[in-house]
């Protein structure tokens, strides 16, 4: 899926809200949860994702998706990554 028919599902879906996230290489955020829900496209890199005791490692062209206050952490590729997100 290419940036534009990407960011033409989020507004289907209705997340309002779309930025682009850029993290640094080799980086990583500690357990944690966000108060809406995401959905975002990798754009370039790498990011691992860990919920619960499952990791599922997304690279470019890949999407994951977030339910509101899920508890995860994330770990970013050497190469860092980069994804355009959905928030709702």
């Amino acid at each position: 899926m290419d940036r534009d028919e990407f960011i033409d599902t989020l507004k289907r879906e209705g997340y309002a809200e779309i930025v682009t996230v850029t993290r640094d290489p080799n980086g990583a955020v500690d357990d944690h949860v966000h108060p809406f829900e995401a959905k975002a496209l990798i754009l370039h890199g790498e990011l691992a994702i860990r919920i619960g005791t499952t990791v599922q490692v997304y690279r470019t062209g890949d999407v994951f998706h977030l339910q509101a206050n899920e508890s995860h952490s994330e770990r970013y590729g050497p190469e860092g990554a980069q994804y355009l997100v959905g928030r709702k």
